[in-house]
């Protein structure tokens, strides 16, 4: 919990107008859990990885302005090359 307290300090935020600390970056936390078990004198090992992913909200641009535009447009660029990557993984599986 610590190392994810230390991460999200790093996060990037601002006021705009509906929210006074809105999240202007998005981010990734994985956790990589590893568990051992002997049996019979052979130990066996397993490997999970858990990704938690917070991403910024999509932005109206018609009441943002200066910095906060140029933010907005990032974040919902981001948010559509995201959303063609996950849509072109849908189709191949």
């Amino acid at each position: 919990m610590e190392i994810l307290r230390k991460g999200s300090k790093g996060r990037h935020v601002g006021s705009t107008f509906y929210n006074e600390t809105s999240s202007r970056s998005h981010s990734v936390f994985t956790m990589q859990i590893e568990s051992q078990q002997v049996s019979n004198g052979i130990k066996s090992t397993k490997n999970r990885h858990f990704h938690f992913i917070d991403l910024a909200g999509s932005e109206r641009t018609k009441k943002s302005m200066g910095d906060r535009l140029k933010e907005g447009c990032s974040i919902n660029k981001s948010l559509h090359v995201l959303s063609t990557v996950i849509s072109s993984l849908a189709e191949v599986s």
